[in-house]
């Protein structure tokens, strides 16, 4: 049940109906855009989390959506890297961040919460902020319109079209941290996906 290559991929969100296609869930989708590639669904209950086991030749993800909402998303993060015995430098989190526009995704080894209430959870649980995080990019509200009511709206029309281009490469992007390491998958995918469409 434990093995010294064990990943684990925490994508962040709410659960319900009502909350799958929010931009604060864009974590879960995350992380069902690449069950959908490994053909591993995303099914089973433990630790306060749906999971699923993705088992490959080198290593062995599992991939897992809290539960709790949001701002206790460290409960099932901790549980999950303690029975698999999975160290930080092997935990990727994947959240929304207001302050990148849409369609841009950072890939870090490090570093502070961003503001986001599950990162706060997680770095709180595993005691450090020492382990590596994908932020994909939401945009800032428009007008007045509050940062709370923002992230718990659906994605525009506009967006939309986008959508499956930005999960796709954020896929990719895990792929390229699998086989290639952290450091790559940085230079590559740390952009927005309109980059190559500026001409």
């Amino acid at each position: 049940m434990v093995q010294n290559d064990n990943y684990l991929f925490a994508g962040l969100g709410n659960p319900g109906p009502e909350y799958e296609l929010t931009r604060h869930n864009i974590g879960f989708m995350v992380i069902d855009r690449l069950a959908e590639r490994w053909d591993s669904p995303v099914r089973k209950h433990k630790y306060h989390a749906v999971y699923g086991l993705y088992n490959a030749e080198k290593f062995r993800a599992i991939l897992i959506k809290p539960q709790t909402y949001m701002n206790r998303s460290g409960r099932a993060v901790k549980s999950f890297a303690n029975y698999y015995q999975i160290p930080e430098s092997r935990i990727l989190v994947i959240f929304d961040d207001l302050d990148l526009p849409f369609g841009e995704i950072r890939i870090r080894k490090s570093g502070g919460s961003s503001g986001q209430k599950g990162m706060e959870s997680i770095i709180q649980s595993l005691g450090t902020q020492n382990f590596p995080r994908m932020r994909v990019g939401i945009g800032r509200p428009p007008g007045k319109q509050s940062p709370a009511d923002f992230i718990l709206d659906e994605f525009k029309q506009r967006e939309r079209e986008s959508l499956d281009l930005l999960l796709d490469t954020c896929a990719d992007a895990i792929l390229t941290y699998l086989s290639d390491g952290i450091d790559k998958a940085m230079t590559r995918y740390n952009h927005s996906i309109f980059e190559n469409e500026k001409d």
